[in-house]
């Protein structure tokens, strides 16, 4: 049964006439762990400031728990946990006092609700007198995310959570995560890490404020079409160049320490004739290898694609 519902949303930001959400559409099972993938500008935050009941769509219809996000959003504010991208707890209040005073929002205690928190809560409770506004980034992202939880929602909405996270606080919010899940929670994350979005059981990738494609990661991943290839050499900006200048190229885009690339068709033997083109445009320690497409390989080309 679908949690979430977003049925062909628009928005448009009037004061600059940017259309941040146009036409989009996707839903979320109940319990399940979706993942809005993304990057800066692509629509994101909007989606999220819809279904928190923080911002009015313009066209189309979004439902959560079954309540529309505008005629019931009194209700739904009472099931979801929200955490913004920036961090918005109070940084003049300590770790102790933003907790009891979000408990206190929702009617409730820290004390009623502990059990819910108590693995996330434990890391930093040791701080609990220290001054929000002085915690280091994994330690604000833990105190948020209690936070959002403390009124037990069943549903949480986390906008791009790990975004200047260390990668050890960011490994373990994800273990946080799926340990909610297993309670039930149904939870939506964005993130702009095409590496998180494995985690997810399902994806949306997201663009310009339209979704490019919506399955599980593995899929999404399987889904493209060419044999993809990765190349180096000793002049890695040259080689970009010389590549995107190459008739037989079908594309090429940078991606870590190589650059990928497919083949138009009618290339016999790729490695020779890539090789014998690299060469005479004096390309030394040539390295070529077939990879495995990855959900960052098939946002590209759908990015390319739409564009």
């Amino acid at each position: 049964m679908s949690e979430v519902v977003f049925d062909r949303i628009v928005k448009t930001y009037q004061r600059n006439s940017i259309r941040a959400l146009d036409d989009v559409s996707f839903s979320a099972d109940r319990g399940s762990l979706f993942g809005l993938i993304g990057p800066d500008g692509a629509g994101k935050t909007s989606i999220f400031r819809i279904l928190a009941t923080l911002t009015l769509p313009d066209r189309g219809q979004a439902r959560v728990s079954g309540w529309d996000v505008v005629k019931d959003y009194s209700k739904i504010r009472q099931v979801v946990g929200y955490m913004p991208g920036r961090f918005s707890l109070y940084p003049d209040l300590s770790v102790g006092e933003n907790l009891s005073f979000f408990a206190a929002l929702f009617n409730t205690t820290v004390q009623a609700n502990y059990d819910l928190i108590k693995d996330i809560y434990r890391q930093i409770e040791p701080f609990k007198k220290r001054r929000a506004g002085a915690l280091s980034g994994g330690m604000k992202q833990k105190l948020a995310l209690c936070c959002a939880l403390i009124h037990r929602p069943s549903i949480l909405f986390l906008d791009e959570p790990t975004t200047g996270v260390d990668a050890v606080s960011r490994k373990e919010f994800w273990q946080t995560l799926g340990n909610l899940r297993k309670q039930g929670i149904t939870i939506l994350v964005s993130t702009p890490y095409m590496d998180e979005a494995a985690r997810c059981e399902n994806i949306a990738l997201i663009q310009n404020g339209k979704i490019l494609s919506i399955n599980t990661p593995q899929k999404i991943a399987g889904e493209f079409p060419e044999t993809l290839f990765a190349v180096r050499s000793n002049n890695m900006s040259g080689l970009l160049r010389d590549l995107r200048g190459m008739s037989g190229i079908g594309s090429c885009y940078t991606f870590g320490e190589f650059h990928h690339i497919t083949f138009r068709q009618g290339i016999e033997n790729p490695q020779k004739w890539l090789v014998g083109e690299l060469e005479s445009k004096h390309h030394h320690e040539i390295e070529f290898m077939q990879v495995q497409p990855t959900i960052e390989d098939c946002f590209i080309r759908l990015m390319k694609k739409d564009e």
